[in-house]
């Protein structure tokens, strides 16, 4: 609960800006919460909940170290991409992934996780505040394909009710499936 309150107390700074490799560096805002690493248990709870394989690639929306990704590809055998809009964050998620030996299967990109291209997704996992997945809710919704698995440490959706919710270290993990596109 702490750490709730602690996340919920920060705030958010103002708009643009995605870094894909090879480009040049564009002003990006600063970060929407400070750094705070998903404890290893959720991590896995989290990807387990999302039923990862082999063939999924796993989308971490403010992927801090990288520990998600990390774990989806050495766990799991997929595919990740870390996004983190903090130059730090970027190049120590770069750097674990190397250690880790997944650099092939895990690219961390420095860019705004409300501009990123997130269409690939077959999995997104989240670490953020409840009014930032709403912000992001539409945009969800709207560029995902149906049956992607939405995975949030900590913070709900507001009214859309998850698909399965589970308990770790007192805390919730909540668990959405984007759903068919209406005709």
């Amino acid at each position: 609960m702490q750490r709730r309150q602690f996340l919920a107390g920060l705030g958010a700074l103002g708009a643009s800006g995605f870094v894909g490799a090879g480009e040049q560096a564009a002003p990006l805002r600063g970060p929407d919460v400070i750094f705070v690493p998903t404890p290893n248990e959720i991590v896995d709870t989290m990807l387990r909940m999302a039923a990862v394989t082999r063939k999924d690639t796993v989308y971490d929306l403010g992927c801090g170290d990288g520990r998600i990704v990390i774990t989806a590809a050495q766990k799991f055998g997929a595919r990740g991409v870390g996004i983190d809009i903090d130059p730090d964050r970027v190049a120590e998620a770069t750097e674990n992934a190397k250690r880790a030996g997944v650099a092939d299967r895990v690219r961390i990109v420095r860019g705004d996780l409300f501009e990123a291209d997130i269409k690939p997704a077959t999995v997104v996992t989240l670490y953020l505040l409840t009014d930032l997945n709403l912000k992001l809710r539409p945009r969800l919704l709207k560029e995902l394909n149906p049956g992607t698995r939405v995975v949030s440490h900590a913070f709900s959706m507001g009214d859309w009710t998850p698909e399965r919710t589970a308990e770790v270290q007192g805390t919730h993990v909540y668990l959405w499936r984007i759903p068919p596109r209406k005709a």
